[in-house]
């Protein structure tokens, strides 16, 4: 939902406001369109999670501050895929200055929307997924930060799993059945290959939301998986209570994206620092209004990445976690 549109639910003195206020703007306003794949746009604010205050602190320390010289434009895919071209579109036809686009499919609905507005994105692989064809000078009029340093780091959570389970021997993977048919879900099969263990698609359906997580969960019952590993999609991250919830309730040792899994339960995380990303974000921003062309800047990649425990969900599932794997963790939580 566009926030725009929830404005207008309170008022139509309201409603006008935000077309007044931006003809009364000096020139040097700047127009941003912060687009997530299923996040609440009001979650999306500094006074939200600490990735987004980080990247609105960043902004404000570079000499953008909303509602001054900054004007944020947030939308929501809402979780529902298949609205994610016409919101591409949508977007792009409010001319803002720069679109911010988090996740491989808006990112790829918006190349297609527009060669002319500059787009930073958050995406696993930009070469992979065929967003742009070099990492140090993408071209076009894109540019962003990886989330994850390449595919590889798919295999590196297969392995922290075999790992933490040396008897492993069949790993379910929640995932969209497009990331599964993707690079990515190949990258993952190879992984598994490797390590020597059998990879079943706990494939979701085209909505993201609390009753197909639980028919997901339900069908990995029967196939009788020893672990899960869940994908790094965004609208997987926006529902992470519910995931860590149905792992519990099946008791299944879980391997997540992000170390905020973990914060709310989760079993065990291999990730890159979000917060971290987030003000590279920023910074990429700033760059484009000095007048850099997107095209020519690369994408920031990450170098630091970080294990994170959740020891009371090991002792839940009655799993000794090796001791060398404890040693090399950022994060143990008791």
């Amino acid at each position: 939902m566009r926030r725009r549109k929830f404005i207008t639910l309170l008022g139509g003195a309201v409603a006008v406001w935000p077309i007044v206020a931006r003809a009364q703007q000096p020139a040097k306003m700047k127009r941003i369109a912060f687009v997530h794949p299923s996040n609440k746009v009001s979650e999306i604010s500094v006074s939200g999670r600490p990735l987004y205050r980080a990247f609105f602190e960043e902004l404000s320390r570079l000499g953008y501050v909303e509602g001054q010289n900054l004007e944020v434009e947030r939308y929501s895919g809402e979780g529902r895929p298949e609205r994610y071209a016409e919101l591409a579109r949508d977007v792009v036809n409010t001319h803002p200055d720069l679109i911010l686009a988090v996740g491989a499919r808006l990112s790829l609905d918006f190349k297609m929307a527009t060669t002319t507005i500059p787009i930073v994105t958050v995406i696993i692989d930009p070469i992979a997924m065929g967003l742009v064809a070099s990492i140090a000078r993408p071209g076009g009029n894109i540019t962003g930060v990886t989330i994850a340093g390449g595919l590889e780091l798919i295999g590196k959570r297969i392995g922290l799993l075999v790992e933490a389970m040396p008897k492993l021997s069949t790993v379910g993977y929640l995932v969209s059945r497009p990331y599964w048919e993707d690079p990515r879900g190949e990258a993952a099969r190879e992984a598994a290959k490797q390590a020597g263990i059998s990879l079943k698609a706990a494939l979701l359906g085209s909505a993201y939301n609390e009753a197909e997580y639980q028919r997901v969960f339900r069908s990995m019952e029967q196939d009788r998986a020893d672990a899960l590993m869940v994908s790094d999609e965004a609208e997987n991250f926006t529902n992470r209570a519910t995931i860590v919830e149905l792992a519990a309730k099946g008791r299944i040792p879980t391997i997540y994206s992000y170390r905020e899994f973990v914060q709310v339960g989760g079993l065990m995380a291999y990730s890159i620092d979000q917060v971290e990303i987030y003000r590279h974000l920023a910074n990429l921003i700033d760059k484009i209004f000095r007048g850099a062309n997107p095209g020519d800047i690369p994408f920031y990649q990450p170098t630091k990445f970080e294990m994170s425990i959740n020891l009371k969900t090991a002792k839940a599932l009655g799993l000794e976690m090796p001791a060398m794997l404890l040693a090399r963790a950022d994060e143990v939580i008791e």
